[in-house]
């Protein structure tokens, strides 16, 4: 394993890089760790298409703030986990919601022994636990902006926009191209083209979820978490609403499930969003996201 140890700063956590093995594939991570000994673990599991790098903010909070260690990484093929031309990625979405969170898992385990570890899984990182091996140990799971959407949830305008990403040039594009080139059509990070086909067809098919993971794995096994579950949304948020949140209530049939709306009036703030949840200058609502 090979970890670099940045100088520490006052007011600031230890950041160490950190790499973990998905396979064959190598994830590029980063621990972010208290000054003193930390109560807990958070492994943040990214949206789609959204590096580490993001969180970096929210994660110094949790050291800094709340004095709980957290765990970043980058999925396969992406970010800083990129390793080789996005045309030659076999990656996919549920690899991405699967197959890396439970080897980011269990490289924490080995890493942080006996340290008790929170699941914080941010739009599609919220969604595959009831697909995952080992999540009986989790402590808490918290899920934000995260749930089974689908095209017609959207509100409109918004509707028309995703429309146009799964119907317009993107998907001509990924095919001629072998990857999404999000940075030439103006749409986001250029992502695999596995990860933008399985997307599209999650987005765009009626109960899509289970059946398109669960027919490669022994899962689903909606009763594996008895921990905690806090499932968390934003009331403005327009990709993934409130309503499409609401059915990962039936992934957690053991666990004390509580749900929390964030309204952006209640922390005087102009919108929250879908990504913009852990945006710094959304810091007010930050408590309320882990249930403070």
């Amino acid at each position: 394993m090979n970890v670099r140890i940045e100088t520490v700063q006052i007011g600031q956590p230890i950041k160490q890089e950190i790499e973990i093995r998905s396979g064959v594939h190598r994830l590029a991570g980063r621990l972010f760790h208290p000054t003193g000994t930390p109560k807990a673990v958070v492994i943040i599991n990214a949206a789609t298409g959204v590096r580490q790098r993001y969180y970096e903010a929210f994660a110094t909070w949790l050291a800094v703030e709340r004095g709980l260690a957290c765990v970043t990484y980058d999925y396969r093929d992406f970010g800083e986990s990129q390793s080789g031309a996005l045309r030659s990625s076999r990656a996919t979405m549920v690899d991405w919601a699967v197959h890396d969170p439970i080897a980011v898992r269990d490289h924490i385990w080995s890493l942080l022994p006996g340290l008790p570890i929170w699941h914080l899984g941010h739009s599609i990182g919220g969604m595959g636990l009831a697909f995952q091996d080992g999540v009986s140990g989790l402590e808490r799971v918290i899920t934000v902006a995260s749930g089974p959407v689908h095209l017609r949830d959207h509100p409109w305008p918004y509707r028309a926009l995703a429309a146009a990403f799964w119907y317009g040039p993107a998907p001509l594009a990924t095919r001629l191209l072998g990857y999404l080139p999000g940075r030439k059509l103006g749409v986001g990070p250029d992502l695999p083209s596995g990860v933008y086909w399985q997307w599209r067809k999650w987005c765009t098919t009626q109960g899509f979820f289970a059946g398109d993971i669960g027919a490669a794995l022994p899962y689903p096994d909606y009763n594996a978490v008895g921990c905690p579950v806090r499932i968390v949304v934003a009331a403005d948020d327009k990709l993934v609403p409130p309503k499409a949140v609401w059915r990962t209530m039936d992934f957690y049939r053991e666990a004390v499930v509580t749900q929390k709306v964030l309204k952006p009036d209640a922390y005087g703030l102009q919108s929250i969003g879908h990504i913009e949840v852990f945006a710094e200058e959304n810091q007010a609502c930050w408590a309320n996201v882990l249930g403070e």
